[in-house]
């Protein structure tokens, strides 16, 4: 009888041992008992792999048996030792951009319905994320950058407690012998080892990374000193999560041991590890196919002789693209106009997602790789600097933050570009505030958390760029939301291209009636305190509920700035009759209140009395308190100076109507509109 228990807990890769230590080892996950989630799955091969490339997705593995981390003695004593190590990789669909990332985690549940996809990791969501009371234990291998939790870069490993944001992260590198440290890629595709060690005793915990098959470094690349009593409860259970966003990854455990309450986890058998996923991967075609195909070749010979000439005049014509030499440095970032065509059903209305000053947007899916895509055709008569857009739409696209709408790449035709961005389910946050169809409401929890998104896209944008980027075009309709309701900025940039191929018979002023700051209309140069203006009217839009320009109740004809509208509110000391009145008095009145003085504070006339984004963010997150000057203290007028500006012809021109606002925001001229 215990030769047959010691056969099973082989072939399970379970070890016990006494006195309260366990240990268990798994070298690939072919039937291995593990407990397996939402994307998450075990390869025939023994591969676990917790995201398949289905975006907003989460998944898990974990060990499906609880493990008591304090010792029998009592519930209230110190967490035991415990050591793991594992073998993962991340495949990638873009070979310098991934998803969010591999997380090790000790949690106290191993059902994660709850939580979120995304920058959330499965782990946590909106409400609880950072909270004490989550009592988990997190060793991310982050590859996204994310400004919200203060990622240090999107290659790092991190140390994080009862949330994301860590307490102590560094670069991807492993130490050799000599000291000297050596840099990793995570999204490489390249099979990595990871050590977790923690000494009860002394607190003290270890992370160490390095290459498949090299001996464990000699120096951890993060050691840190932390009690995990006040974090881990006495049941807990142990595995890894992972999750997708908008970017097609595959995140792998190849093998994974954990030893607690005894020695260092037990080593683990690179020769029985499987392999990681090829990524791409494809077929050949069958013999059967070829067994077809010979006995009529004579026949389909001829007739593609007589045909054939027809044929490739017809698709030059319909498939005919743009090129010149100089694109080839950019050839990584261009789509064809063939797998465009196909992936929108050749643009047919039915895709149609939007349309706009810039162009119509479809809904297409690419068809190799089945990413779902949203493609702008924007009408582009002139050369004139042709070559400086597309250098610098293909270096907005390398830009990587959770509240940017992802540029992937472009292609040319005559007359016009095409621009593939990254689909967002959930559409502009413009038809959740405007139409009156929509129900429910969208509750002031989704609203706020929008503004705090765009202020983050914004902030990054002016400060953590090489180069500051003026998005130009903030508004409700540029700001689209995922299938978790977060809120992306998008067409940031492509304001330039009116720049680029100036029309002289048209304005140089770029952007949308209503969000205009005043000083453009002197100097036309867009600054990051525009960019500040126009965000400081969406707060008040997406607050209200009310577009920037609306006619008077009175129906006089006359036009009301929702800046205007505000001021005067709060002047009578009415600001609460602001906030939209679908919430039904359903909203949290301090960020409310919060929302409509930012909103006028960023809409000051003078631009040197607007708070920079980094200020606005940090008054959002209440880590500043925002200054109470009274209305009249306030450097405004803002009617007024739009009016002595020369705005007040283009606010005449402003449509009122729902279907002239769903289809272009005030489009005038060079002025921007709709998504």
């Amino acid at each position: 009888m215990p030769l047959l228990v010691l056969l099973l807990c082989v072939s399970l890769n379970l070890v016990h041992s006494s006195g309260g230590a366990i240990d268990f080892i798994f070298n690939g996950f072919a039937g291995a008992n593990l407990t397996v989630d939402d994307s998450a799955m075990v390869t025939p091969d023994g591969v676990l792999v917790l995201t398949n490339g289905t975006y907003l997705m989460k998944g898990h593995g974990v060990y499906p048996a609880p493990l008591h981390f304090r010792s029998p003695s009592g519930a209230g004593g110190s967490v035991l030792s415990f050591s793991t190590t594992f073998v993962f990789a991340i495949l990638s669909e873009y070979a310098e951009l991934s998803a969010y990332g591999i997380a090790f985690f000790i949690a106290p549940t191993k059902s994660f319905t709850d939580t979120l996809p995304s920058q959330f990791i499965g782990l946590f969501n909106t409400s609880d994320v950072g909270n004490a009371t989550n009592h988990v234990f997190t060793v991310e291998l982050d590859t996204l950058l994310d400004v919200e939790f203060g990622d240090m870069d999107s290659n790092h490993v991190g140390i994080d407690i009862n949330g994301l944001r860590s307490v102590k992260a560094a670069s991807a590198a492993y130490y050799d012998d000599g000291g000297v440290l050596h840099n990793l890629s995570l999204i490489s595709g390249k099979a990595m080892q990871v050590w977790v060690d923690y000494d009860g005793p002394s607190t003290e915990l270890n992370v160490t990374l390095a290459p498949q098959r090299m001996p464990k470094p000699k120096k951890p690349l993060l050691s840190h000193a932390v009690d995990l009593s006040t974090v881990i409860t006495d049941t807990s259970y142990v595995g890894f999560a992972s999750s997708l966003g908008s970017m097609s990854s595959r995140h792998c455990i190849l093998g994974w041991s954990f030893s607690l309450n005894g020695s260092t986890a037990p080593p683990l058998d690179y020769s029985k590890l499987p392999m990681p996923p090829i990524a791409g991967g494809g077929g050949g075609r069958s013999n059967t196919v070829l067994e077809v195909a010979l006995p009529i070749g004579v026949v389909a010979f001829v007739l593609a002789a007589v045909t054939s000439v027809f044929v490739f005049g017809w698709r030059r014509v319909k498939y005919a693209e743009l090129r010149e030499e100089w694109e080839d440095e950019f050839g990584p970032r261009r789509f064809s106009y063939k797998d465009l065509f196909h992936a929108t059903g050749g643009f047919d209305d039915r895709h149609l997602l939007g349309a706009g000053g810039f162009g119509k947007v479809y809904k297409g899916v690419l068809p190799v790789s089945k990413l779902q895509v949203a493609v702008k055709r924007v009408s582009h008569d002139s050369r004139q600097g042709i070559k400086e857009f597309v250098a610098e739409i293909t270096s907005i696209g390398r830009l990587q933050h959770r509240n940017l709408v992802r540029l992937l790449g472009y292609c040319r035709r005559r007359g016009e570009l095409l621009l593939v961005y990254e689909y967002m389910p959930n559409g502009s946050l413009d038809k959740f505030l405007y139409d009156r169809g929509r129900k429910p409401t969208l509750d002031w929890c989704k609203r706020f958390r929008v503004i705090k998104d765009v202020a983050l896209g914004l902030f990054y944008l002016h400060n953590n760029c090489e180069q500051v980027i003026v998005h130009r075009d903030v508004k409700a309709s540029n700001v689209l939301l995922d299938d978790a309701m977060a809120g992306h900025l998008g067409d940031f940039g492509l304001a330039r291209l009116h720049d680029h191929g100036g029309n002289p018979r048209t304005t140089r002023v770029v952007g949308t009636i209503g969000y205009l700051a005043p000083e453009l209309a002197r100097t036309s140069k867009a600054t990051p305190l525009t960019d500040v203006f126009a965000f400081g009217v969406f707060l008040l839009e997406v607050t209200c509920g009310r577009r920037p320009i609306e006619e008077d109740a009175r129906g006089d004809g006359d036009r009301v700035l929702l800046v205007d509208w505000v001021l005067g509110r709060w002047s009578e000391g009415r600001i609460r009759d602001c906030v939209d009145a679908r919430l039904q008095g359903e909203y949290d009145a301090g960020e409310a209140s919060l929302a409509l003085r930012l909103g006028l504070l960023c809409t000051q006339a003078s631009p040197g009395a607007r708070p920079s984004m980094p200020e606005v963010v940090r008054y959002l997150e209440g880590s500043l308190g925002l200054p109470e000057p009274s209305p009249t203290e306030l450097d405004f007028g803002a009617m007024a100076s739009l009016q002595s500006n020369g705005f007040d012809s283009y606010a005449m021109l402003y449509p009122t109507s729902s279907a002239a606002s769903d289809a272009s925001h005030g489009t005038v001229s060079d002025l921007s509109g709709g998504r």
